[in-house]
């Protein structure tokens, strides 16, 4: 029996990626795939690819069973929804679901009926439940973070009955008793738990584990290896998947970056092996004017060679350009400043002997397949719990700054540490064991290759 999944994606890069890379993985095991992008995240990669919209279809070179579509998310193209971050998710979460339900309900009716579907959506989404249960559908929900960031949101009423959510105390507290995480202080957690305030992003993360519950299936994009006992203790709530890291389960080249690359490796070919430290804060998170300077005259005085990807609105009073008088003039011997760039081509480069990063997940995977050691400067969301997961407990990157603010100094420093080698032998053991873990994990009887196939059992026994 073929089954028929439907996808309909978060339209975030962090999100995006994976949940493309998990379409891709599905349909290569003989699963049909209908995916949907909204129709201004399809404008952003048309964009980013300079063709017309009409005449994108990011699967069509895969040789695949993806059926590529689009819907609206209920506003116009040009509206600014990063801007408006707070209008644009209100309405995601008040009137996305019912059109959804509506176009999925289209896509059921015209499809094969020999073929059953079921449903495959970010755990972030605020719809699953309510359309699983009205077409009477298997519920898939994708975790594309840590399994131990999914285990702290699952057990928020923990968090309330203990007193640290809303968070009541300035003080650094200890949290020992969510089951199947280690001890986490208060500061290392999630953003969103670290707010006294109501906010929207909160609500998208109650209601998501609201709805995540009502799941029959759970996958996470990360490695058995990696989390086993916060994996384990999953498992004994909901059927719950290690599939990661699903960004490197098959060969395919998919379109899906929202904002147009910049080819950089003529550049770095020209640059010795491991001289290059590649510094971006990802696709959304914004930091301020202060840090972004601090930085750029640390990577002045550190006198490494760099590449730094800095997009627009990366502060949050953005006015045009954020790096100091002369700072390009300055460097251009030694480093590249562009908007944005295939990451994963640039970590894999051999120039590459660094990663300033924010701590976003999909960057401490490709920084770990490609062996490259972090800095890490969390700034909002999962980022923080991402930053202790990386230096506190896998031990494979170090602090950009120990205090509470960013100084050139400390920066250079820090640059220095790590591109010099001086980053602990213990640093690059432990990055090269954790790398090999998530190699090793799609390999054949890896790990992810296991529970993929096992996830796959296990819903062709449920449709």
């Amino acid at each position: 029996m073929k089954a028929h999944a439907i996808m309909i994606a978060l339209p975030y890069q962090g999100h995006l990626n994976p949940f493309v890379d998990l379409a891709t993985k599905l349909a290569s095991k003989g699963i049909t795939v209908t995916f949907v992008n909204t129709e201004h995240a399809h404008h952003q990669i048309a964009s980013s690819q300079e063709i017309p919209d009409a005449g994108l279809d990011i699967f069509a070179a895969a040789a695949l069973d993806i059926r590529y579509a689009t819907i609206s998310d209920g506003f116009p193209l040009d509206f600014d929804r990063d801007l408006n971050f707070i209008e644009y998710w209100e309405s995601f979460l008040r009137d996305f679901p019912s059109r959804v339900a509506e176009f999925v309900g289209d896509i059921i009716s015209s499809s094969d009926p020999s073929m059953p579907p079921f449903l495959v959506s970010d755990t972030f989404a605020a719809w699953p439940a309510m359309v699983a249960q009205k077409f009477g559908l298997v519920n898939v929900s994708f975790w594309t973070q840590p399994a131990t960031e999914f285990a702290i949101n699952y057990h928020l009423d923990l968090l309330k009955q203990n007193g640290h959510y809303p968070p009541t105390k300035d003080d650094e507290q200890m949290i020992n008793y969510i089951p199947g995480v280690a001890p986490i202080s208060t500061k290392d957690l999630m953003s969103h738990l670290q707010e006294s305030d109501v906010t929207i992003v909160q609500e998208i993360v109650f209601k998501s584990f609201k709805e995540v519950v009502k799941a029959d299936f759970i996958l996470h994009n990360t490695v058995q290896e990696v989390e086993p006992h916060t994996l384990s203790v999953l498992n004994q709530k909901q059927a719950t998947y290690a599939i990661g890291p699903i960004n490197f389960s098959t060969k395919c080249s998919v379109p899906k970056s929202l904002r147009h690359q910049v080819d950089c490796s003529e550049w770095l070919e020209a640059r010795p092996h491991g001289s290059v430290l590649y510094v971006s804060f990802g696709s959304i998170a914004q930091t301020n004017r202060q840090v972004i300077q601090e930085i750029a005259h640390g990577l002045v005085v550190s006198g490494v060679s760099f590449i730094w990807a800095i997009r627009p609105q990366i502060v949050m009073d953005d006015d045009g350009d954020v790096l100091p008088c002369g700072f390009e003039e300055n460097v251009k011997d030694r480093g590249l400043v562009l908007q944005w760039s295939d990451q994963l081509s640039v970590l894999s480069s051999p120039a590459v002997g660094g990663f300033l990063t924010h701590c976003g997940w999909n960057s401490i995977l490709e920084s770990v397949w490609c062996g490259v050691p972090m800095i890490c400067y969390p700034i909002l969301y999962d980022q923080p719990t991402n930053r202790k997961l990386v230096v506190d407990d896998w031990k494979i990157g170090i602090n950009l700054c120990d205090g509470e603010s960013v100084g050139k100094e400390e920066v250079a420093e820090k640059i220095n540490k790590v591109m010099s080698g001086e980053a602990s032998d213990c640093i690059m053991k432990n990055l090269k064991e954790m790398r090999t873990k998530l190699h090793d994990a799609w390999k054949e009887n890896g790990s992810s290759q296991i529970n993929f196939d096992r996830f796959l059992r296990d819903l062709n026994d449920k449709i």
